[in-house]
């Protein structure tokens, strides 16, 4: 078993440094890159709803205030991007008995959380040392929220990555199904200004929890009594395990497919 382990970790590595070097090159731009695209959606939508209404919904500042909640949404996006298509991005490796097709899904995790992280600290960091607004951080709403949008775009990449496989036509199907979650996922809003119908359905989707549980680490005054983190978590890990024994068990079904 420790041999096994040892082994997994050795490609495991190897994998994400393959994984970094394609996707942000040997210099610096492709992180500066990282961290300049949500800042420059955070500006935007600062800058455009500060036109409509007077304030946001909580606290002084549009920005802390999308911040809060396009990051944890960019944490989802991002990693469900990243490990839907590591198996059709990845076909080559697939050929190597040594590389499983979970292998390469979970490299293009851990780099997807690695920078993700970093890109978080940037700019909230950042934004901390401008913003006036009264801030009272707790890290364990901030932790729960990341490891929530982690797991959540985990489970749904681990199912994409066999579907866009299996069903090709999914991949459009898929991107325009997700769209509207940029939209209904408490971005622009806070759950509790809805209208109570509304709320019924929106709780359903385990992004607003995400969100929710995210601006509760960063605005005191701000109950989220709705959020029930446990349930993105447990979707996220449920679709993780049945996308990841599906890649397992058609391993080489899907380093055939072409």
């Amino acid at each position: 078993m420790a041999n096994s382990l040892s082994k997994f970790l050795r490609v495991l590595a190897a994998l994400v440094i393959r994984e970094m070097i394609t996707r942000y090159g040997r210099s610096w731009g492709g992180y500066v890159w990282a961290v300049l695209e949500p800042i420059g959606i955070i500006v935007i939508l600062s800058l455009a709803f500060s036109q409509i209404v007077r304030a946001p919904a909580i606290g002084s500042s549009f920005v802390l205030f999308y911040a809060t909640g396009y990051i944890p949404f960019h944490f989802f996006l991002e990693t469900s991007l990243n490990t839907g298509l590591s198996v059709s991005v990845n076909k080559a490796l697939l050929q190597l008995p040594m590389v499983t097709a979970l292998d390469v899904l979970l490299s293009r995790f851990l780099l997807s959380v690695l920078t993700l992280i970093l890109v978080a600290c940037v700019i909230f960091g950042g934004m901390l040392l401008i913003v006036e607004d009264q801030v009272d951080l707790a890290f364990d709403h901030l932790l729960l929220s990341g490891a929530a949008g982690l797991m959540l775009g985990l489970g749904v990449g681990a199912m994409n990555a066999v579907v866009f496989e299996f069903f090709p036509p999914w991949r459009q199907i898929w991107g325009i199904v997700s769209r509207p979650l940029f939209i209904i996922s408490g971005i622009f809003f806070t759950f509790d200004e809805l209208p109570r119908a509304i709320r019924d359905i929106l709780w359903w989707n385990p992004l607003i929890h995400v969100v929710g549980e995210a601006r509760r680490g960063f605005y005191p005054a701000y109950d989220g009594d709705y959020v029930t983190i446990s349930f993105p978590l447990l979707v996220g890990a449920s679709l993780f395990t049945v996308g990841a024994a599906m890649l397992v068990r058609h391993r080489c079904r899907l380093a055939e497919i072409t």
